[in-house]
């Protein structure tokens, strides 16, 4: 790899661990660019380049995982959560989750079910601890965060 792609590639993640830490802020293309001490139109390519998307497709994508998260594990409601997650219309937040999750946000908060998660990963889960930090380990009966939670 060369000099060059390196230094853009970790240009790009600064920008994408920005998206990461600060979701749930006000992110224009213009302060996500000052990121990566690029254009605006520089960064939409570049970054769908290196991830495969554009940064304001991967910004609702991570908007939209914690709010599964937050209707899965918490009692807001779908407006609150919205709110919670940086978006700032529920028609917005309401259309974009059911286009990723393929259910509305309150359908979802109500199914009450989690997708399905690779044998591995709940053997893996439920396994006991060896450590003695077990109190503070969840309860077989709680909610669990999904791989998606940070």
């Amino acid at each position: 790899m060369s000099e060059a792609q390196e230094r853009t590639n970790r240009a790009m993640l600064r920008v994408r661990d920005t998206i990461d830490r600060e979701y749930d802020a006000p992110l224009d293309l213009a302060a996500l660019a000052r990121v990566a001490h690029v254009s605006p139109d520089h960064l939409i390519r570049t970054f769908r380049a290196v991830f495969g998307e554009t940064p304001h497709r991967y910004l609702q994508r991570r908007r939209v995982e914690r709010a599964m998260f937050l209707l899965r594990t918490t009692d807001l409601d779908v407006t609150d959560v919205c709110l919670a997650v940086g978006f700032t219309s529920l028609g917005s937040f309401s259309r974009t989750f059911s286009a990723i999750v393929g259910q509305s946000p309150s359908a979802y908060a109500t199914s009450g079910t989690m997708p399905p998660a690779p044998g591995c990963f709940t053997m893996a889960w439920m396994r006991p601890s060896t450590f003695t930090h077990d109190a503070a380990k969840p309860s077989v009966s709680e909610k669990r965060p999904g791989p998606a939670a940070h």
